[in-house]
């Protein structure tokens, strides 16, 4: 177990667990924070094997509206342990987190990267592939722009692309192997290779940089058909500035097997979680950013569960907060929230809105 105290980001935690071959599931950027991600859930690249960060949340001290310390374990304020695994924080103030680690130092991951006109044929590939993988391989496919890299052919850099992004956290020959039909597809970039977990965890870290304006949306998915894949290349080809992206994340393995009520987090029968992402350093084409993802989510969206990963939701009203948990469970936490926080004191988030 790790205990990790608030501020810590995932390059805190994983760099001390490292030293000690370890490691949980944590998110996809280095520099967010423990806290955030595994009160909201928690995708990651070990999620596929060891579950969600907030499934590998085993206690927690908590300061409650009150002004009381409690501790939430499975012995101990249960109730407040089930909200806290993908609830937010709507019921206190997480003091110390409690988290399971597990035997990971080394994992073969990278990317294979695409030119966009390649689109379709990479992302159908893509699905059938990823149906055939064992829990121990954790995938993304990615619509994207190739980036300034020494490793990408200068006849790509700046235009649209398609990546397959992956982790496999045993035997690297295996995990090459399992990888074989996707890179055997001839991508244009092939940096798959064996690397320290925490490498793998800052790999994606260039293309999110601290002060950037940000703009998500987002959804779930029972299937990638033909259709989302022929939207999704339609809308993206029209993307406005070179640092949008669309993330496909593979769910499923050991986060379909925790019981769908064993949390609160939703979605843990989807089989992807899309996020459409409109970044920028530049405020004055917000508008246009915005608009573009929007629609491009209203295509998407066509194609979806009509859940939604919360720790992906913006300001989006009450009715896609239910929608990430569903409707009896979020009962259930609207209940926890009477019982912690009636007066609503913990608010400025995805807020569970005590019953009056």
């Amino acid at each position: 177990v790790a205990v990790v105290e608030p501020g810590a980001t995932w390059a805190d935690l994983d760099g001390a667990t490292h030293q000690l071959g370890f490691a949980t599931t944590g998110g996809l950027i280095s520099h967010t924070g423990v806290a955030g991600l595994t009160l909201g859930g928690g995708i990651g690249w070990l999620m596929r094997k060891y579950g969600l960060s907030c499934d590998n949340l085993v206690a927690a001290e908590v300061v409650t509206a009150a002004g009381e310390v409690v501790r939430a374990s499975d012995t101990e304020n249960s109730d407040l342990l089930w909200g806290l695994r993908g609830g937010g924080g709507n019921f206190g103030v997480v003091t110390s987190f409690e988290l399971e680690v597990h035997p990971v130092a080394e994992v073969l991951g990278g990317l294979a990267l695409f030119p966009f006109e390649r689109g379709r044929e990479v992302l159908r590939r893509y699905r059938e592939w990823q149906y055939s993988l064992p829990d121990e391989m954790t995938t993304m496919a990615v619509l994207m722009f190739a980036p300034p890299e020494p490793f990408v052919p200068p006849d790509l850099v700046g235009k649209p692309a398609v990546a397959v992004v992956a982790c496999h956290c045993d035997d690297p020959e295996v995990g090459r192997g399992l990888l074989e039909p996707i890179t055997g597809l001839g991508p244009a970039v092939d940096m798959f290779a064996p690397m320290p977990y925490p490498a793998l965890q800052g790999m994606l870290d260039g293309g999110a940089p601290m002060g950037l304006q940000n703009y998500f949306k987002a959804g779930y998915l029972g299937e990638m058909s033909d259709g989302f894949i022929d939207a999704a290349l339609e809308h993206f080809s029209r993307a406005p500035f070179p640092m949008d992206g669309l993330h496909i994340h593979q769910m499923g393995g050991a986060v379909a097997r925790v019981p769908a009520e064993a949390t609160a987090f939703g979605g843990r029968d989807a089989k992807f979680a899309f996020n459409v992402i409109a970044t920028s350093p530049d405020p004055s084409i917000n508008d246009v950013q915005v608009a573009w993802a929007r629609q491009m989510a209203a295509a998407l969206d066509e194609f979806g569960t009509g859940g939604v990963y919360v720790n992906f939701l913006g300001d989006e009203g009450d009715g896609r907060i239910r929608a990430a948990y569903g409707a009896s469970k979020h009962d259930r936490l609207v209940s926890l929230k009477d019982k912690y926080d009636r007066r609503n004191m913990f608010r400025l988030n995805q807020n569970i809105r005590p019953s009056r």
